[in-house]
């Protein structure tokens, strides 16, 4: 018997991929092999901040992907230096444990049993972090260790005082370079300043084929309606066979798994063309767990654009907006970091994710930049210009002098 026929809208498509693209599924659906406790509570709380972040980040029409591991782990890494009233309000938002050590070591068992998996069941995903601390700034060991044990992470000691776009180029080149160039220009050329004191990277890389690949013979010019009712034409890939599914009523779930069983894609599909936004209304973790317990087998005949998308973000709002805002602040204390860490505090949140879905199966890759930077109070050496001067215009490049002069008795301008 023919068993229901699944059409899949992008947008549908590209909410999917952000629930559990990256996202490990200890509470998403019953695991093959339980993962250690630690690990499967920061999963938990990487989940439950993955849908805050965006029910902040959906508003917006238009396609949208992220990846709220990417942004997890590299705040946790904020986090851990993180003391006080600041730690409170950060462990509020991102889900972590109130103890920083804890989180340190569930982000450690997690990152290793991801690699782990990569590695057993024939898929690529790599996770890199990374450290950049002015080179004269003094960070507490203790804190250095943890960015090492718990994150494998890259330190290195820069100048952002005297280097500021070099080292942004620098950082820009390793983000590129661990995500197979997918993750360009992560953070502007102007990012940084003399007052940048430390910035923290982490990327992620995965490629991994279907399960059961699409045959691109089967793959035809389709009509897909966009919101508002457009209709536009999408190259609609197409295969029929047994997957996991679930029909909600309002909604349809079909579960689609990557080679080695360890990773899948869940599609979630609104009944009508322009259901999506009621959806995303009351879209939980709690909601989404729930579905996925109830996936059982049937016989589906699945149709799926191939499509490739990606999105760029500022998160300091949407990220204070979820309750830390202190962190954003010059009341953030960081002392954690540093014995200076009170002056201290996040001055940018990027974010870049690319996705590429086609017959053979994913390839994805994002990158989260943080930069911090000193609050102190700068003091100033007062020059007053009261009275005559000599002046001169000079091309900094050449150092030809373009124009010069002598201010006698101003006019007013």
């Amino acid at each position: 018997m023919r068993g229901p026929s699944v059409r899949v809208p992008l947008a549908c498509f590209a909410a999917a991929l952000l629930l559990v693209l990256f996202l490990p599924r200890s509470d998403l659906a019953a695991p093959r092999r339980a993962p250690a406790d630690s690990a499967s509570a920061i999963a938990r709380g990487n989940n439950a901040f993955a849908f805050d972040l965006y029910s902040g980040l959906r508003t917006p029409p238009g396609n949208l992907f992220l990846s709220p591991f990417s942004i997890e782990t590299a705040m946790s890494m904020v986090y851990a230096g993180a003391r006080g009233a600041t730690a409170q309000q950060m462990s509020a938002a991102l889900h972590l444990p109130g103890d920083a050590h804890e989180a340190q070591a569930g982000f450690a068992d997690l990152l290793g049993a991801l690699q782990s998996s990569a590695k057993t069941h024939g898929y690529q995903l790599d996770t890199a972090n990374g450290l950049w601390a002015q080179k004269d700034y003094p960070l507490l060991p203790a804190y250095r260790q943890a960015m090492g044990s718990a994150y494998s992470a890259e330190i290195e000691s820069v100048d952002f005082v005297h280097e500021a776009q070099a080292i942004a180029a620098r950082i820009n080149s390793w983000v590129a370079q661990r995500t197979q160039d997918k993750i360009k220009d992560l953070f502007a050329p102007s990012a940084f300043s003399p007052n940048t004191r430390l910035v923290l990277a982490n990327a992620i890389y995965f490629k991994g084929s279907w399960a059961r690949v699409f045959k691109p013979q089967m793959t035809q010019e389709d009509t897909f309606i966009a919101p508002g009712g457009a209709k536009i034409q999408v190259h609609m890939m197409q295969q029929q066979g047994s997957f996991k599914y679930f029909d909600a009523g309002s909604y349809q779930l079909l579960e689609l798994p990557y080679r080695g069983d360890t990773l899948a894609m869940d599609v979630f599909l609104p009944r009508k063309p322009d259901g999506l936004p009621a959806f995303e209304q009351d879209l939980t973790a709690d909601k989404v767990a729930g579905s996925l317990t109830k996936l059982g087998p049937a016989m589906i005949r699945v149709e799926l654009p191939r499509f490739t998308m990606s999105s760029s973000f500022e998160l300091n709002h949407e990220l204070a907006a979820l309750g830390m805002r202190l962190a954003f602040s010059r009341g953030a204390d960081f002392s954690g970091m540093s014995e200076r860490g009170r002056e201290l505090s996040i001055s940018t949140v990027v974010h870049k994710a690319y996705v590429d879905v086609n017959e053979q199966g994913t390839e994805a890759a994002a990158a989260t930049g943080i930069g911090i930077v000193s609050t102190a109070v700068m003091r100033y050496t007062s020059f007053r210009v009261d009275h005559p001067c000599f002046f001169l215009i000079r091309d900094l490049s050449s150092g030809a002098i373009l124009f010069m002069g002598r201010l006698d008795h101003p006019s007013p301008g």
